[in-house]
């Protein structure tokens, strides 16, 4: 199993509708609105990276309202 953070900037007042629309898709484990550079964080499951990555463009990526995406793949030190 891999975990990843995505990072979400969206457009101007569109963090709340951005958020309720992630916690649908799956893989999703948990969504939260934050404040500073990024305004949604997604914290993601998937049982490969290719999964993931495609998790990522198919369908978080494609959500109305999002600008930019930075992924963050957890490690285990």
């Amino acid at each position: 199993m891999v975990q990843a953070y995505i990072l979400i900037q969206t457009e101007v007042g569109k963090a709340r509708d951005v958020a309720a629309a992630i916690t649908d898709i799956n893989g999703v484990v948990r969504v939260d609105a934050v404040t500073g550079p990024y305004d949604v964080i997604v914290l993601t499951e998937a049982h490969s990276v290719d999964e993931l990555g495609k998790m990522i463009v198919s369908k978080v990526q494609l959500v109305s309202g999002i600008t930019r995406t930075l992924t963050c793949s957890v490690v285990r030190l």
